[in-house]
């Protein structure tokens, strides 16, 4: 156990240090080669342009920190190279912009990646092709959700934040520490690039950033060994990311009924509502804050059997009332 220990506080304080080293290089670097989102004036509000290289000051002290002391085994090679190719098209389109449809075919192959790795539905009700099929549109889901909702100083890394916290305290009840130290490589980074990018930001995710997020926590839920019998391990997981679901939900909902394509830009985020409400963004944080934990609490209680489905449900519900309200109601 003390050996359990030790791993643990390595996992935290060595990815920790190596962030801290990291970004101040990295703004740097982006000023000096011009790698940086410049406003335009309709989504991108913010009054300087901003460096773009947050996505390397996740990277980088997240595999640095694996390469020393993490087990490694086949399926987990699968998912660093899923999550590295996620990170570089991103980078790619960072200095580049991509086409959407080169986008989606970029990261449909790191999907591919994961596949071969074996992340995927592990339920015996589907048939091995639904399985597939239900976990690659989980998984491109859940990427361009978080790379949806980076529209705003400190958002998607908060939303990220405690989603990873969530998932590492359910990976300790379960003893799976192999799991839970992989969460602090990439928790730990994460808490430092929210100090940079905390209001006013200093540096930005970019798509690297945001996809190499998107691409962990997509793949992380099916890394744990869930029952094959139940789908309450899936529900948790869609419930622990509901809010960059319900951004991808919501997008889609929002675009269709304005004649928008919905992989277009449009400013119909739920951040930008309520800024033109009149919300600061030190308050539109400590909202999605405690929107998400509300979120975590509901959903850990369920799998762990101290609420049930009917429960669930009715708690759902006023997360969606709540949430509707504030979003979208004139007042």
């Amino acid at each position: 156990m003390r050996a359990i220990f030790i791993r643990h506080i390595f996992f935290i304080i060595f990815p920790l240090i190596l962030s801290f080293y990291v970004f101040p290089i990295l703004i740097k670097t982006a000023f000096r080669f011009n790698i940086l989102d410049v406003p335009d004036g309709k989504i991108k509000n913010h009054k300087r342009a901003i460096p773009y290289l947050g996505g390397a000051g996740l990277y980088i002290p997240f595999i640095a920190t694996l390469s020393i002391a993490y087990p490694f085994e086949n399926k987990i090679l699968w998912f660093f190279l899923g999550v590295t190719f996620l990170f570089f098209l991103g980078l790619v389109d960072d200095l580049k912009i991509l086409h959407p449809a080169q986008k989606l075919f970029g990261q449909m192959l790191a999907v591919l990646c994961f596949l071969k790795g074996g992340f995927s539905l592990k339920n015996n009700f589907l048939s091995d092709f639904l399985n597939i099929g239900m976990s690659s549109f989980w998984m491109l889901l859940v990427i361009n959700a978080f790379n949806l909702v980076d529209i705003m100083d400190g958002l998607s890394s908060l939303l990220a934040i405690i989603s990873s916290f969530s998932f590492l305290i359910i990976a300790l009840l379960l003893k799976q520490y192999d799991i839970s130290i992989l969460i602090l490589a990439f928790l730990s980074p994460l808490l430092v690039f929210f100090y940079y990018n905390k209001p006013p930001a200093k540096i930005y995710l970019g798509d690297s950033g945001s996809l190499f997020i998107g691409g962990f926590l997509a793949a992380l839920p099916l890394l744990f060994p869930w029952s094959s019998q139940s789908f309450d391990a899936y529900y948790t997981a869609v419930i622990i990311l509901g809010i960059p679901l319900l951004e991808v939900f919501s997008l889609i909902v929002i675009r269709s009924w304005l004649k928008i394509p919905f992989y277009k830009g449009s400013p119909h985020h739920f951040a930008i509502f309520l800024k033109h409400k009149g919300w600061s963004v030190l308050k539109i944080l400590i909202f999605i804050l405690i929107m998400s934990f509300f979120l975590s609490i509901i959903a850990i209680f369920f799998l762990f059997g101290f609420i049930n489905f009917y429960t669930l449900f009715f708690l759902g519900i006023i997360f969606l009332v709540i949430w509707c309200y504030f979003i979208f109601s004139k007042i």
